[in-house]
């Protein structure tokens, strides 16, 4: 049932019927930062507040075309693996960004992962190499798996490597990358896990305990990393071993307290890898790391996109107004 006088919810089972591909997802983000260089989408700096062991984090992003605004709200409490919850528990409202009407609630941990995985995918594609056969991940959750499934659609992968601290997420992957026609290992340490891997994710749940265990150096010629947990667990230093580093904004990045990264060794953001106004790789023996910490664009492009296609499906949960 849709109308005005409804509106929708989507569940993270809603949305993995989408069956969204790889494709649309990395369109749908490559649109929205086109359209943002043209002025007509703004994405606000995240905020973030860290009362003890939790990391409370905000965002708002809006665009005149989609005509759409998304707020996402997320907890990251690592207390939660003792009650039985996810670590990271999050939520999307979709408004029409021109009345500011609601439209959608939509669930935030499949947003948060398959947006993740989308703005990877964006920079992997001009900074990876497209013969790229060997993934490795450090951090075997769901943001890996996510990541896993659409590098499989982009890249001929042969060889999963898996290093993280719990067996049955790490077991979890494994399988995932058999199922895709992978020969999946169980590394022993990161180290063995980076060497000699053409992609390499680094997924690593974030805590303030937090001692930094990968180095940069272990990178081969021809290497691509996506530094998705705040570059928290590597060495800061060691990227400076790197030949060419891209954020995801340039503009949010210098309002934060503490830099992903030494401003001098960045290249560029993602906005300017898409629109070109920075090149991709050129050479095929270039390192080169997408460090990232979350762009809101890239909520509000899946944010957008899954609810466009649940209207045209007719999937979701109607909501009457009062």
């Amino acid at each position: 049932m849709q109308g005005p006088e409804y509106f929708t919810y989507l569940s993270a089972q809603h949305l993995e019927n989408l069956n969204l591909s790889a494709e649309a997802i990395i369109q749908s983000i490559e649109q929205l930062l086109t359209t943002a260089r043209q002025s007509h989408a703004w994405n606000a700096p995240k905020s973030v507040i860290m009362p003890d062991r939790r990391y409370l984090m905000a965002t708002l992003s809006a665009a005149d075309d989609p005509p759409f605004l998304a707020v996402k709200a997320l907890v990251l409490n690592p207390r939660n693996h003792a009650r039985g919850l996810a670590d990271i528990n999050a939520l999307v409202t979709l408004l029409d960004s021109d009345t500011g009407v609601p439209l959608a609630i939509i669930d935030g941990n499949w947003v948060t992962a398959v947006r993740t995985a989308g703005l990877s995918a964006v920079a992997a594609k001009q900074l990876a190499r497209r013969d790229s056969s060997v993934i490795a991940f450090i951090g075997c959750g769901v943001q890996a798996r996510s990541h896993l499934k659409l590098f499989s659609q982009l890249f001929p992968l042969k060889e999963l490597r898996a290093f993280g601290r719990g067996a049955s997420n790490r077991n979890a992957l494994c399988q995932l990358g058999e199922a895709l026609g992978l020969r999946s290992i169980a590394s022993e340490s990161a180290q063995a896990a980076i060497c000699d891997a053409d992609l390499i994710i680094s997924t690593v749940t974030f805590s303030t305990q937090l001692v930094p265990f990968l180095d940069a150096q272990w990178l081969k010629p021809g290497a691509f990393a996506a530094v998705t947990d705040l570059a928290a667990p590597w060495i800061k230093q060691s990227f400076s071993e790197l030949d060419y580093i891209v954020i995801d904004d340039r503009e949010q990045e210098a309002v934060m307290e503490t830099p992903l990264v030494n401003p001098h060794w960045i290249t560029g953001d993602l906005t300017e890898l898409v629109c070109h106004v920075i090149k991709g790789r050129s050479t095929d023996k270039q390192k080169t790391a997408f460090i990232f910490r979350g762009l809101a664009l890239g909520d509000l492009a899946l944010s957008a996109l899954a609810y466009q296609t649940a209207q045209l499906q007719q999937i979701g949960f109607p909501i009457k107004r009062e």
